[in-house]
């Protein structure tokens, strides 16, 4: 029976109690000052510019518990994770001067900003009250987060439109519009007080993904595919962080006749070997902020240093890809223009490649534009005609497909994600990229 347990730790790689050499994560309670923090200087700075931008003077956010707008669950205090019962938030844009008025027509306080406008014992019916609201300040236009494009700003339910619709008298009711600007701009824009912490966040990501591509976790014709990414699953759970979807591992190699990365279905889980082009796709959530990453790790062989020359140009041939389309990325295009620009300069560059670039920061794959998707090279109808705004993050995710003299010719993806925030002075990676391989001796 001893013999059976030595073998089983032997073979099942647990989680390292190293920290290597990870930033300071915050305690919950911590997180929980700075989030809160963070959504004041929000609320107070972005909404008002939006509202302008957009030229609407009232937004009507409305939620159920469990059934949560994706924009009323970034609006929420930190020690709050659900809406109660019914929460609805009100702004109103009274001008320059006066600023934005934030009201929430619930029977609390959300949070600091939001105060109270509904007294049950005085008025029992809570749309009838959030109609008085709205008649007292006769807006020209009602926002609500309704949107046939983006999934992020559709967050209003049919029955709660419809209470709400039918809680106005037909002139008001007139006014209503889609919110869908309003709430892509609020999930998409990043403030400096983020920005300032997001390089941490992706450092912790990448210190992770170091570690979990090393011999701590990985020996090679023992350790499987599937080992590495429960690995992943456990050490982000031990430094008391979460992903936002389950981590993949996945091979490419001399002797398999077909190269992996298929992206309608998962690999299966394989052993490691010497000789292997390893590849992850990982990702963590913290302080409400989230990363996306892909990385490549070559296991060398005996009597190697260094992995084939072939896999270190195929490499460099994804960094260039990524300056491609970095470089095209200028505020006001369309994530269609700035894709067709990328493709055919990379081409003409004599790169085979594949973008599908998503926005990063409240959510995974987040609101603005999209940039390509693997399946839809000519572009994306609707998500993809999105300008870019300055102010934004975003993944920079794509392949390039190339053929490696070392292992007959056989071509191969690299497949890579960085992070990287679009700002006055362009297109940035937050905490750098894969320039060179990782190596597992």
């Amino acid at each position: 029976m001893l013999l059976k347990l030595l073998l089983l730790l032997f073979i099942i790689p647990t989680p390292s109690v190293m920290t290597n050499d990870l930033p300071v994560i915050l305690s919950m309670r911590q997180r929980a000052e700075v989030r809160d923090r963070w959504l004041d200087i929000r609320l107070q700075a972005v909404v008002p510019e939006l509202m302008r931008r957009e030229k609407i003077d009232m937004w009507v956010v409305i939620a159920r518990e469990y059934n949560e707008d994706p924009v009323i669950e970034t609006m929420l205090p930190a020690t709050w994770l659900a809406a109660r019962r019914r929460t609805i938030l009100v702004f109103y844009d009274r001008g320059a001067a006066e600023g934005v008025e934030t009201l929430a027509v619930a029977r609390y306080n959300v949070g600091r900003l939001f105060k109270s406008a509904w007294n049950p014992e005085q008025q029992p019916d809570q749309w009838a009250r959030l109609a008085e609201i709205i008649a007292e300040r006769n807006p020209n236009k009602i926002a609500l987060n309704f949107s046939q494009t983006f999934a992020l700003a559709d967050g209003v339910s049919h029955s709660e439109f419809e209470s709400f619709r039918s809680a106005l008298p037909a002139q008001t009711a007139a006014k209503i519009v889609s919110g869908e600007k309003l709430a892509i701009g609020w999930l998409e824009r990043r403030i400096p007080e983020e920005m300032a912490v997001y390089p941490t966040i992706c450092e912790i990501a990448h210190k992770i993904i170091a570690e979990g591509f090393s011999n701590k976790v990985i020996q090679p014709g023992v350790t499987s595919t599937d080992d590495v990414e429960w690995w992943y699953r456990e050490r982000i759970r031990e430094l008391k962080l979460i992903t936002w979807f389950h981590p993949s591992v996945s091979i490419q190699r001399a002797a398999d006749d077909e190269h992996s990365g298929n992206f309608s279905s998962r690999d299966e889980a394989k052993v490691i070997q010497r000789g292997d082009l390893l590849h992850v796709d990982f990702g963590i959530t913290y302080l409400g902020l989230n990363t996306d990453t892909q990385q490549h790790a070559y296991v060398l062989r005996h009597g190697e240093t260094d992995a084939p020359d072939g896999l270190k140009k195929a490499l460099a041939a994804g960094n260039r890809l990524q300056d491609i389309l970095m470089s095209n990325f200028a505020e006001g295009r369309s994530g269609n223009d700035i894709l067709a620009r990328s493709l055919s300069q990379a081409k003409a560059e004599s790169i085979v490649p594949s973008i599908y670039t998503h926005p990063i920061g409240y959510h995974g794959h987040a609101a603005g534009p999209t940039i390509g998707l693997w399946d839809q090279q000519g572009g994306v109808p609707g998500r993809g005609d999105y300008p870019l705004y300055r102010d934004t993050a975003h993944s920079i995710e794509l392949n390039a497909t190339v053929a490696i003299p070392e292992w007959n010719q056989k071509k191969i993806r690299i497949m890579l994600e960085e992070d990287a925030i679009f700002n006055e002075k362009g297109a940035q990676f937050i905490d750098g990229r894969q320039t060179s391989l990782i190596l597992i001796k």
